[in-house]
């Protein structure tokens, strides 16, 4: 069995979805642990697809995982699911929970210590969904790989 089979990458061929899933328990350790298989992700989109990938990309997609991760295991208890994938100049970050209560953004003040995640992960992403599931909810996230000529972090060009 190959490496990708072993590791749960679902990926077909070149021209197929690139992606990997990874299962969590839910617990404090596996916020940490969540960074690796994102980072590991797009070391192979990088070697066996040949597309650049940043320090500020990997960087970036791991916070938003690790961010993703803490909120599940912080409020929905029981396990959670992290999915990435390659979709054109992006990556999809997907995090499956247990409840489905739906996360709500708050407002900015600069006097409230932690509880920014959220906010965070909506500065940096080009995308952002949120969806019920059948059993609990998915949040979506989406990463532009190429990093912005005129370097705004989140990757895309000041409006």
């Amino acid at each position: 069995m190959d490496e990708g089979a072993r590791s749960g990458d679902r990926r077909t061929a070149r021209a197929g979805p690139v992606m990997t899933s990874a299962a969590y328990e839910g617990s404090p350790a596996d916020i940490a642990a969540a960074r690796g298989p994102a980072r590991a992700f797009l070391t192979r989109v990088q070697a066996d697809h040949g597309l650049p990938v940043s320090e500020r990309v990997m960087g970036v997609v791991q916070l938003v995982v690790s961010e993703l991760v803490t909120n599940a295991c912080k409020h929905a208890p029981g396990p959670c699911l992290v999915d990435l994938e390659l979709s054109g100049d992006s990556v999809g970050i997907a995090v499956w929970d247990t409840t489905p209560v739906l996360p709500v953004a708050r407002a900015a003040d600069p006097g409230r210590v932690g509880q920014h995640g959220l906010e965070i992960v909506m500065a940096v992403c080009q995308g952002f969904e949120v969806h019920r599931e059948p059993v609990g909810k998915r949040i979506t996230a989406s990463v532009m790989l190429a990093d912005d000529p005129g370097g705004d972090v989140a990757g895309r060009s000041p409006v």
